[in-house]
């Protein structure tokens, strides 16, 4: 058995470098630029000191986020892509030069190309406004920032043409010169296009101090990065939302096993009658309802709503340093009673049905006639014979308690204003704080991996003849 849980978490190894890299590269090729979110800035429009100052502030925010690194070891591109384009501030703009390297493929003429029109963008803003050219200097620099982005080449021309224009008419030779410069580099950037670069393969490698090495290397000492939205540790996040979530979770799995195991061998046992029925009958009911619905009667009759005030009907228990052990316990019952029943009674069908089953299978099988015709009472044979073989089943849905045991509930979490972790998740994936939204994606998987390695020791415990070693 210790070789065979050896050998398991070995092949963990490979399993969660697997995980660990679709998860980075998603977190990689999601839309949005995480820095200017944090910086609650996409526009640099204004004077010349204003726009330096917002380029120094994105730059130091990128660095400590660690994505002026490469991605990854190394990458796999073409010898019209330069191995240092990530070397580009802003995500849009790379997003932008990547598509014109694919249209051209001359990497030396675009980025002279590029550099000027970053120059025009900070020489435009430096430009002392008055009235005569205050609209005029708006207008180009709304037409520079809409170059940055674009790729067509008539757009771009078009909207060269214009700001040239504009700066001619409204008497700025100097800006008017600097166009004119960008629009020539512009055209060699078309005429001189080599999109033949563009199929030639170039692998490019980069060492360790790239993303993904940092980022893994970080998760494993239990750094998860910080969060988009206010700058916490996502491990501070985590740790205020999960305890909630896994309070609830085990004390659910605990009631659901609790009932519903003895439901479905009492329901096996009398298989086909009144009591048998019934119980199937109930239970199904119950699995019928939707968690919501059934919140929102509890805190409709038993929450404060239309008729009895009860327990509370939002909120988690905050008890004081003066509180005695007993007194913080019945505070805790006082406020989790109701999520605890949502969070229950779902779980108890499906549960049941699985023991019904089981033991129904058990029932029929020749030890258990045995174990009757030797005269055994019939709850000896229920509680001692039968459930070892018809626990299996139920051992295999326990694996998914670990992941389940820190995903939570959104819908109930969010309607009883739990700070768990379905509340964190789903706020953090609404607003792209991904840092959040992929611990919790990794956290999932190592639980899973570890659900089933202990649902695999649990057969073997349960019956004895479940042997990994080989004869």
């Amino acid at each position: 058995m210790l070789k065979y849980i050896l050998k398991r978490i070995v092949l963990f190894i490979p399993t969660l470098f697997i995980i660990s890299l679709l998860t980075f590269f998603l977190s990689t090729s999601v839309p949005g630029d995480p820095v200017e979110q944090m910086l609650n800035s996409n526009s640099e429009m204004g004077s010349s000191a204003k726009a330096v100052a917002a380029e120094k502030a994105y730059i130091a925010k990128r660095k400590q986020l660690g994505l002026d690194l490469p991605t990854f070891y190394f990458s796999i591109s073409n010898q019209a892509t330069p191995k240092d384009l990530f070397v580009i501030p802003k995500k849009f703009h790379r997003e932008n030069l990547a598509k014109l390297i694919k249209q051209y493929g001359n990497w030396n003429e675009i980025s002279a190309y590029y550099k000027a029109l970053r120059n025009l963008e900070i020489n435009t803003g430096s430009v002392i406004t008055d009235s005569s050219n205050a609209d005029a200097l708006i207008d180009i620099k709304a037409g520079i920032q809409e170059i940055l982005i674009e790729s067509e080449n008539q757009s771009i021309q078009f909207n060269l043409n214009k700001i040239e224009k504009l700066a001619v008419t409204t008497g700025l030779p100097a800006l008017a010169t600097e166009i004119t410069n960008t629009k020539n580099l512009y055209a060699s950037v078309v005429s001189k296009a080599t999109t033949y670069k563009n199929y030639i393969p170039a692998i490019h490698w980069y060492g360790i101090n790239n993303q993904y090495h940092q980022w893994i290397t970080k998760f494993m000492v239990g750094d998860f990065g910080i969060s988009y939205q206010d700058e916490k540790p996502v491990k501070t996040v985590i740790w205020e939302a999960v305890r909630w979530t896994v309070l609830l979770s085990f004390i659910s799995i605990f009631l659901t096993y609790l009932i519903a195991i003895p439901l479905g061998i009492v329901s096996a046992a009398n298989k086909g009658n009144i009591k048998d029925q019934t119980i199937s009958t109930s239970l199904f009911i119950l699995y019928s309802l939707p968690s919501f619905w059934v919140a929102t009667l509890l805190i409709m009759f038993f929450g404060g709503g239309d008729f009895l005030n009860l327990f509370p009907s939002f909120g988690v228990p905050q008890p004081t340093e003066n509180m005695t052990f007993w007194g913080k316990f019945f505070n805790y019952v006082w406020h989790l009673t109701l999520p605890v029943i949502c969070y229950t009674y779902g779980g108890l069908a499906f549960i049941s049905r699985q023991m019904r089953g089981a033991m129904v299978n058990s029932l029929s099988q020749d030890y258990i006639r045995t174990a009757r015709a030797k005269g055994l009472n019939e709850e000896v044979v229920l509680w001692k014979h039968a459930i070892k073989n018809s626990l299996l089943p139920i051992i295999t849905l326990f694996a998914n308690v670990f992941p389940l045991a820190i995903s939570g509930s959104v819908v109930l979490e969010l309607i009883f204003s739990i700070p768990g972790m379905g509340k964190t998740a789903y706020e953090a994936l609404v607003a792209r704080n991904y840092p959040i939204v992929y611990t919790v994606v990794m956290f999932s998987a190592i639980l899973t991996l570890i659900g089933y390695l202990v649902a695999d020791i649990l057969y073997a415990v349960v019956d004895p003849r479940i042997s990994y070693n080989k004869k």
